[in-house]
């Protein structure tokens, strides 16, 4: 009797504003993914607690709302139904429009806007009935507070519930512009470094070590210029006053720039690619993600600095 009484006087909608606060951890942040005020989403969750006879939500200023024991509990259950919902919808309006629904991709910055927007361009050809944002960010992207569906990192996640595997390897090489080589003696091998200054990330700044290969290839180089964003770095290399280490897939293909040292100065990094397992039974997640990895096999020698030329993928 008493879990009917629950049940009965559960609004299941209140779930929602649960999910998106126990992700964004503040209720401002939840009322603007959900599109409503802040009073609104306090007010449902104040319900949803009642509904449950339970306190969900630890809250203070400093950390926001913060999920108590029990909270955590109905977390799982909460995504659980969220995905099974979403899957369901997916299937019904599926059969009558075709693949559907909304999508949203998290990349690191240069390779989303060089490489993943011009590339789900066909995707959404293939299906028109599904929206997608490209987030294009140089900082992390959390999977486990919906902030994206896939996203595409320089590392793969060490722990969580997250379908993940390797994307492709990509090169960087040593840039600068043809005239900034010609007003400076010959650079033959790599002691021709020293002293030249470059331009690199903020060491502090950095979302991800392995972004920091200066360090590494030139302890103590100079660097006046420093940005937390790859394209700034590209866009001043361009201005011809110093070099920089970038990715063959964006700097490659422009004839301004040539390369350094190839033959000695070769970095391979890899990217990642993740999605929440819940989000498995998602027919739109899985086939972007599918997509992405065949745009990826098919540009492997764009990623590799073995080709300018970027190809895509035939309509079936």
């Amino acid at each position: 009797m008493q879990k009917n009484a629950v049940s009965d006087k559960l609004n299941w909608d209140d779930l929602r504003f649960f999910l998106e606060v126990a992700r964004t951890r503040t209720a401002s942040a939840a009322a603007r993914r959900l599109g409503v005020d802040y009073t609104t989403v306090s007010r449902r969750i104040r319900t949803l607690e009642q509904s449950l006879g339970a306190l969900l939500f630890e809250k203070s200023r400093s950390t926001g709302f913060v999920l108590t024991v029990e909270g955590q509990r109905l977390l799982g259950y909460a995504e659980t139904l969220e995905s099974t919902l979403l899957a369901a919808c997916e299937q019904v309006s599926g059969s009558r429009l075709g693949l559907s629904g909304h999508l949203r991709i998290a990349s690191t910055e240069a390779f989303g806007c060089w490489f993943v927007s011009a590339q789900m361009s066909g995707f959404l050809e293939r299906y028109p009935h599904i929206s997608l944002d490209i987030l294009p960010v140089p900082h992390f992207v959390s999977l486990s507070r919906r902030e994206a569906d896939i996203a595409i990192t320089l590392e793969r996640p060490e722990r969580g519930p997250y379908v993940c595997s390797k994307l492709c390897d990509y090169r960087l090489r040593i840039y600068a512009t043809p005239g900034y080589l010609a007003s400076h003696a010959p650079i033959l091998d790599r002691e021709d470094l020293i002293g030249h200054p470059f331009v690199t990330y903020v060491d502090d700044l950095a979302f991800s070590s392995k972004l920091l290969y200066l360090n590494d290839l030139l302890p103590g180089a100079i660097s006046h210029l420093r940005s937390t964003s790859v394209i700034a770095q590209y866009h001043a290399t361009l201005q011809g006053r110093a070099m920089a280490i970038l990715p063959s897939f964006l700097a490659g293909p422009d004839p301004r720039l040539c390369e350094v040292l190839p033959d000695q100065v070769d970095i391979i990094r890899q990217f990642w690619l993740s999605y929440s397992e819940d989000l498995r039974k998602l027919k739109r997640v899985t086939l972007a993600a599918e997509y992405l990895r065949a745009c990826a096999d098919l540009n492997r020698p764009l990623l590799m600095g073995e080709s300018t030329d970027m190809h895509y993928l035939a309509m079936d």
